[in-house]
Order: structure tokens, then C-alpha cells, then sequence
């Protein structure tokens, strides 16, 4: 074994190589147009945001019944390390230390999901409702009123009881409709006197495509080409009633709003001048965001869909589409069930026309007839699938406007991940994704787009699903080898309370200003990791990425430990 202080002086060397990487990262190629100074309209909202299996923990105490990702994590193989939630930054346990770092950050809103088995063991409302559950929520909803921060609640991100699944086959049975009503029925009766702002679905598109297409995500089924659609629909249709029982029986007495959380990439064509690329880009946003957004607002899946999906179906000998269809009630029943409509955007993608033969089988990718392109130059912090576009944001946001008769939209989450070995809190990278991607926000509020709330993602680092705890979205860092889950604040915990502060960018010699006291807020707290021995922290990270500096460094850190080691020997 190497001495402590030869293990710190070889984790404090490898913390400079990386910081001076980052520094060497030009992060400011995505620059699509000149910076807009403004501020926010009165009243605009600021929050940040996390969902139950991923924060809380506790997975199996105080009655809670067990999920689809309890139950996906602890199969070997499914999950990056084979880590799971089952602890994860135990927010169960730390619901008022959370509420205190949000409410040093000055946010208005907190977003939070319910787990539906933590309050229904079984699923089931008639069954069993377990009031350990019911109590932790109470408290967590009244802790942020206290602290005048507006609970935005989401009622689906994900953890369907494994029951229900087991039971029902998950999505995938019509029967789910009634049973996620009565769930969302029974929170409106216990927490509605103080929850005025309800979610139905977060990423409906995440829950079919990767729950029922690819297999990647909880419960892991791959009925590709069906599998996705089917989910959809009942999603869809769930949406709608639960909007309805809120509309007949609660709103009167309670004045809330029921919306959904869909994600969209923006979708730019490869070639502008070339109608069959203009029409693949939008094709990619219909099937992505308008999947769920226009039956929502119209009554009925996008037409190009309908095309598309029912073509191949014929050609691959099918008597129906494959994509299920809505009765002329259903449709009725369906559109205008959407008070306000989350947004949750990250990044972009060029997109082309790609002909995909019916001959190679039914899938949800190939029903596009496109390819996805990126840019070598866009920065590329940590997830493999999120590249710093800003530009592409307002584009989105003017779409949506556009298409939809520009609704009341919150955005839901923007936020973005590093994947480094290095365990430096001044995270620059994000300090600049938040910047360009909240000023594109501001333009496109200038275009005349009905934004009410801006939702950072995410409050804390945290289980990222299949990648485990090998990305970071966190604008704290959590030390998840430590029992105790310890918080430390990045620097972008500063920045993005400055922006919360002034509302916006009202001049650009305040801008300036921010940074440098984002990062000096932040090096405290670095040095108390860096202090802290190598096996902590170093080992608790399981991937190395970009910057290529950074990976050159851990490379030369090693053959100095090798070296050491030699001299010992």
C-alpha cells in the first residue's frame, strides 16, 4: 500500500492536469449569434429538479413496495457497474437539508415526482395505501411552502410498481389507464389543498421507446416496432383521464393546473436548401415531441406518423398499422387535456433523409426513414448522447408556439452531465451551458413564446438509470461512497443563483462578475475533496471521457504510481 500523503499528492496532481484540461476546452464553438441582455418578465419562476427513484433511496423501508427499477437495477448486467438506487443520496432522509440548499439558492419552485409505490405497495388504490408514504410527501410539501418554494409535482417519472407489471404487463395493458387514474386521484385528494401544479408524465417518449422498444430501460422489454406505440397510447389515453378527474372533481375547489413533461431534441436539416432534409427534421420532431404533444392539443397522432408507420406496416404485410388508432370519442375525449405543457430539451441533432426497406423489420427507428448527425465541433461534456446547442433551443420553443397555438409551456429540464474522472466543483462547462442555453430561452420569450418557469436539471447528482453514477447532472455534488451522502456546491450553484437573482442578464459588466465568484465559491469545497484520500473519490468515478487532456493526465498519473511503486519494491 502507498502512504496517505503519497495517494494526495498523487489525487491533487491529477485534480491540476484535469482543471488545466478543462480550461484548454474552448466551450463556446456552439456560438450561433450575439448574446441578449434582458431580464425575465415579472413573476417568472425559477426551480431545479429531481425525481423520486433517483434521489430518494429507502427503497425498501416504511412499507414501500417495490418498482420496475428496483427490480430492473438488481438484475446483473442492466445497469452501468451494476449500481442501483437503492440508496442513492438518501433524499428520504434529507428532506430538510435539501430544502436548505434550495432555499440559498433562492428558488421558487422545487420539482419532485411521487412514487406511486411508495404510497401504493401494490398499485393498487383499494388494496393497501401506506401513510408512512403518504406522511413523507406531506412533509416534503409543506417543508418547501414554509420556505416559499412552489412544490411542482409529477406523478409518473418512471417507477411503476413491479406488480402492476408483473400483473399487467405494465403499459402494455389498457388496464394501467384506471389504475394510474386512481393513483393520481388519490394524490389530488391528499396533497391537492397544496399542490397546485401537477404533472401526469415525465418523458412519456423515454417510458415507451427505452421500456418497450430497446430494452435499455426499466422494465426491459423489446417488442420492437409494437411494443413503444401500444405503450404510448395507454400513456396517452391515462393522461387524459387523469386531466379529466381533475377538471370534474378537484379544480373547482383546488385552482390547479395538469400538464405533462415531454422531452424533444431539436431537429436541424443537414442541408437547408434540400426539401427532403427540411421534411426528415420535422419528421424527427413529430416523432419525438409530437407523438404525445399532438393528440394532447389536436386530438390525434401526427399525421406524418400515421403515413409513415401505416405504409410500412402495409409493405411488411400487415393487415393494420402498427401505430394504434384513436376512435373519433377518443379523440374528443384526448385534445385540450393539457393546462400548461412541459418542456424538458437538452440538445439537438442534425437530421437527413435515410430510406430504411421495409424488408429490415419493424422498429420505432426505422419507421422514420432518417439519420442523426452531429457535429464534431459541438462541445461534448459527458453524456454521449448530449451536446452543448444551444441555438437549438429556441428553435424548439418557437415550434412548439407555432404548432401548438402557443401554450403556457414550464420548462421542465435543461441541464447537463460531465463524465470525468476528475472531482473538480468549478464546473465551467456547465456554467456556460446554462448561460447560453437560459439566454436563448430569454430570445425566444422575445419571440413572443408563453414561457412561465425555467427548471434546472438537476437539483444533486444522482442515479441516471442505466448509466448508474457514472454521469453527473448536479448542481451539488453528492459523495455517494460516503454513507452520509454529503452535498458539496459547484460553482454553477453560484452562477445560476446569480441569474435567479437578477431575474436574467441585465448588463454585461455584471455578467462578467459572476464567474469569478462562482469560482471562488466553489474552491473551498474543492480542496476538501481533494484533501480527501484518493480511493473516495477517484474510485467512485467509472468512466473517463473528454477533454482528452484529462485522460492523458490519469495515464500519467498512473505510471507515476507505477513508478513509486517500483522504487518501493
Amino acid at each position: 500500500m502507498l502512504p496517505q500523503s503519497m495517494l494526495r499528492t498523487c489525487h491533487l496532481l491529477v485534480l491540476m492536469l484535469c482543471v488545466s484540461a478543462i480550461e484548454d476546452f474552448d466551450w463556446t464553438k456552439n456560438d450561433h449569434g450575439s448574446f441578449y441582455y434582458g431580464v425575465f418578465p415579472t413573476g417568472f419562476s425559477w426551480g431545479a429538479g429531481g425525481s423520486a427513484y433517483q434521489t430518494e433511496g429507502a427503497w425498501n423501508v416504511d412499507g414501500k413496495g417495490m418498482s420496475i427499477w428496483d427490480a430492473f437495477a438488481h438484475k446483473k448486467g442492466k445497469i452501468f457497474l451494476n449500481d442501483t438506487g437503492d440508496f442513492s443520496c438518501e433524499g428520504y432522509h434529507k428532506v430538510k437539508d435539501d430544502i436548505s440548499l434550495m432555499k440559498d439558492m433562492n428558488l421558487k419552485h422545487y420539482r419532485f415526482s411521487i412514487s406511486w409505490p411508495r404510497i401504493l405497495p401494490t398499485g393498487i388504490k383499494n388494496e393497501n395505501i401506506n401513510e408512512k408514504g403518504i406522511k413523507y410527501y406531506d412533509d416534503l410539501i409543506n417543508k418547501l411552502l414554509e420556505n416559499k418554494i412552489t412544490p411542482i409535482v409529477t406523478l409518473y417519472h418512471w417507477d411503476l410498481p413491479q406488480i402492476l407489471e408483473e400483473k399487467y404487463r405494465g403499459w402494455q395493458n389498457a388496464s394501467m389507464v384506471n389504475l394510474f387514474n386512481d393513483f393520481a386521484n388519490l394524490c389530488f385528494e391528499r396533497f391537492g389543498n397544496r399542490v397546485r401544479h401537477w404533472i401526469t408524465f415525465n418523458n412519456p417518449w423515454s417510458i415507451a421507446v427505452e421500456g418497450y422498444e430497446t430494452g435499455e430501460h426499466a422494465p426491459g422489454l423489446k417488442l420492437r416496432g409494437v411494443g413503444a406505440y401500444k405503450a404510448a397510447h395507454h400513456i396517452i389515453k391515462a393522461h387524459a383521464k387523469v386531466w379529466h378527474t381533475y377538471d370534474t372533481q378537484w379544480r373547482n375547489k383546488q385552482k390547479g393546473l395538469v400538464g405533462i413533461s415531454l422531452s424533444g431534441d431539436w431537429g436541424e436539416p443537414v442541408d437547408i436548401s434540400n426539401q427532403r432534409d427540411i421534411e426528415a427534421a420535422e419528421r424527427y420532431v413529430q416523432f419525438y415531441m409530437g407523438w404525445f404533444a399532438t393528440p394532447l392539443f389536436n386530438g390525434d397522432y401526427p399525421q406524418v406518423m400515421k403515413d409513415y408507420i401505416g405504409r410500412k406496416s402495409a409493405q411488411q404485410g400487415l393487415g393494420a398499422s402498427r401505430l394504434p388508432v384513436f376512435t373519433a370519442q377518443e379523440k374528443s375525449y384526448i385534445r385540450g387535456t393539457c393546462d400548461f405543457l412541459g418542456i424538458g430539451h437538452f440538445t439537438t441533432r442534425y437530421i437527413t433523409q435515410k430510406n430504411y426497406p421495409s424488408g429490415r423489420g419493424n422498429s420505432y427507428f426505422t419507421d422514420r426513414d432518417l439519420a442523426e448527425l452531429v457535429d464534431p465541433r459541438w462541445p461534448d461534456p459527458g453524456s454521449e448522447w448530449l451536446y452543448s446547442v444551444p441555438w437549438g433551443f429556441r428553435r424548439l420553443l418557437n415550434f412548439v408556439k407555432k404548432q401548438y397555438g402557443n401554450p403556457m409551456i414550464y420548462v421542465t429540464e435543461n441541464g447537463v452531465s460531465e463524465k470525468m474522472m476528475c472531482t473538480d466543483l468549478c464546473d465551467d462547462w456547465r456554467m456556460q451551458y446554462f448561460k447560453d442555453y437560459i439566454n436563448e430561452m430569454l430570445k425566444a420569450i422575445k419571440d413572443g413564446v408563453n414561457i412561465k418557469a425555467y427548471t434546472a436539471w438537476s437539483l444533486l447528482d444522482k442515479f441516471e438509470w442505466d448509466e448508474g453514477y457514472s454521469e453527473r447532472f448536479g448542481l451539488y455534488y453528492v459523495d455517494f461512497r460516503d454513507k452520509n451522502k454529503p452535498r458539496y456546491p459547484k460553482a454553477s450553484v453560484q452562477y445560476y443563483k446569480s441569474i435567479i437573482s437578477s431575474n436574467g442578464f441585465p448588463n454585461q459588466r455584471e455578467l462578467e462578475s459572476w464567474k469569478g465568484k462562482a469560482i471562488e465559491t466553489c474552491s473551498s469545497s474543492n480542496q476538501l475533496l481533494a484533501a480527501d484520500p484518493l480511493i473516495s473519490h477517484m474510485g467512485m468515478v467509472t468512466e473517463i471521457v473528454v477533454p482528452t487532456m484529462c485522460t492523458l493526465s490519469i495515464l500519467l498519473s498512473a505510471v507515476f504510481l507505477m513508478f513509486l511503486l517500483r522504487r518501493r519494491l
